[in-house]
């Protein structure tokens, strides 16, 4: 990826079931996921399967690739933790608990070179999807669910 210039064009809250909201700790999965348009698209990965066709509606690619990923249970609603892949890495700390969520601070890297930091909330209900960069013929996208 030699252009390393990018926007982050939007934050998505993509409706998914309610989550049981009386757990004493969440566990929330954080994804990095290529998006691509391929002949012959490989399965869904399993924790994309609740929001698979709004991700197809919305970025228009037809495979959804986990290149890398994490999970991580809240206890207090300020931990942190990083999902990484060979290029590209998801650095997430939580800021604090809210009755409907989190508030994080995001921070993508590509290698060692910070492209994103971005202050932001992830709903209990809901799945929070960042377009990332232009990847060769694809799209990086940041997916993060309280699961």
């Amino acid at each position: 990826m030699r252009n390393c210039a990018f926007v982050v064009t939007a934050l998505l809250a993509l409706a998914i079931s309610p989550v049981d909201s009386t757990n004493a700790a969440d566990t929330v999965w954080s994804g990095l996921v290529m998006a691509e348009n391929v002949p012959q698209p490989a399965p869904i990965p399993a924790e994309l399967t609740r929001i698979e066709e709004t991700l197809k509606e919305l970025f228009g690619y037809n495979q959804f690739q986990v290149i890398g990923q994490s999970r991580k249970t809240l206890k207090t609603g300020e931990e942190d933790w990083l999902a990484s892949s060979k290029y590209f890495a998801l650095h997430v700390d939580a800021r604090g608990e809210t009755e409907t969520g989190y508030v994080l601070n995001l921070k993508l890297f590509k290698e060692r070179e910070l492209l994103l930091e971005m202050d932001t909330k992830l709903n209990k209900r809901s799945p929070l999807v960042i377009k990332g960069p232009q990847v060769g013929g694809g799209q990086l996208l940041l997916v993060l669910v309280v699961q």
